[in-house]
């Protein structure tokens, strides 16, 4: 059994916590899946600016969120 389950809560991170960072990032890859670029877009760059801000630039999930964006940014038009 789990800590959170044993005290009957579930983890609350702040909205800079990386595991949010993560989560925007699974939903724009869902989003992208499904066509839904323009929704995908800003989940990807706050994906990034958390990252950035809590990680650096040099770490994996950086570089993971980035190549993402770029990737969707690739498959949308430019205005």
């Amino acid at each position: 059994m789990s800590h959170y389950r044993k005290i009957g809560t579930l983890p609350c991170w702040g909205p800079e916590h990386p595991d949010v960072a993560t989560t925007l990032n699974n939903l724009a890859l869902l989003y992208e899946g499904m066509g839904k670029y323009e929704k995908a877009l800003p989940l990807y760059k706050r994906a990034l600016e958390i990252i950035e801000k809590t990680l650096g630039t040099n770490h994996p999930n950086y570089k993971i969120i980035k190549n993402n964006l770029e990737d969707l940014q690739g498959k949308t038009p430019k205005d």
